[in-house]
């Protein structure tokens, strides 16, 4: 004998509800790999905006060298 449709209803759900657990769990490890990704970019950025700004110093200093020695000339 098939089961009663009303029989059927609570199993469906209760399956529905574990399928949507293992996706939510599955978007939570997704979002945690790119917290870190994203974290890893803002090291890089940071790392390259120092190094930029070092580099700038350095050539500006150099510059105001050569114009100092090019006023003693």
């Amino acid at each position: 004998m098939a089961k009663e449709p009303d029989s059927m209803i609570l199993p469906m759900l209760r399956e529905i509800r574990d399928e949507m657990r293992e996706m939510k769990q599955q978007l939570d490890k997704l979002e945690s790999g790119q917290k870190i990704i994203r974290q890893a970019l803002q090291a890089d950025t940071m790392m390259s905006r120092l190094v930029t700004g070092e580099f700038e110093e350095r050539i500006f200093e150099l510059e105001r060298k050569v114009e100092a020695l090019m006023k003693d000339n």
